[in-house]
């Protein structure tokens, strides 16, 4: 890819490319949700476009990340939580989900977050190779915590102090 990726926060106009980005990089290996409605907006109550940044190539975006707080409670506040992560085809293996991780980090860091967490299934051997090369441990295991598929699938808790 010649072109320079710019990592950016999110804006209220990003949410269409979002929604086909997020539909796109779907798959039962990462996601235990069912797809995405095309119709599903992006942002809402829950993931406010304040806690996404997104990979920017050209004028097409390529990735997002979204991160905010883990909980609602006065007591998590230092704990920010990755909520989403997904980058298209081309442009993986280009150091954009690094990227995008990292800022979310940094993110989290100006928030006054000590510690960022994580969750993804245990089939999603892509996410926890990345997630180990940013430096983030396995907290926990829930064994055969969903069942996608016919088959059970263990949910990983990692975390990372900031």
């Amino acid at each position: 890819m010649g072109e320079q990726t710019l990592i950016r926060a999110a804006r209220l106009d990003d949410d269409h490319e979002l929604r086909a980005v997020r539909r796109t990089v779907w798959s039962p290996l990462s996601e235990p949700a069912p797809i995405p409605s095309s119709d599903d907006a992006v942002f809402d109550e829950q993931h406010p476009v304040t806690g996404f940044l997104v990979a920017q190539l050209g004028s097409r975006i390529v990735g997002y990340i979204n991160q905010g707080r883990a909980t609602p409670l006065e007591s998590t506040r230092h704990i920010h939580q990755i909520k989403g992560l997904g980058v298209l085809e081309p442009a993986r293996g280009s150091g954009i989900a690094k990227a995008l991780v990292e800022a979310a980090c940094q993110c989290a860091r100006r928030e006054q977050a000590h510690r960022i967490t994580l969750r993804l299934l245990s089939t999603n051997d892509a996410a926890r190779s990345l997630y180990d090369r940013c430096g983030f441990t396995v907290m926990a295991v829930l064994p055969n915590w969903f069942m996608i598929d016919g088959l059970y699938v263990d949910d990983v808790w990692m975390g990372r102090d900031l």
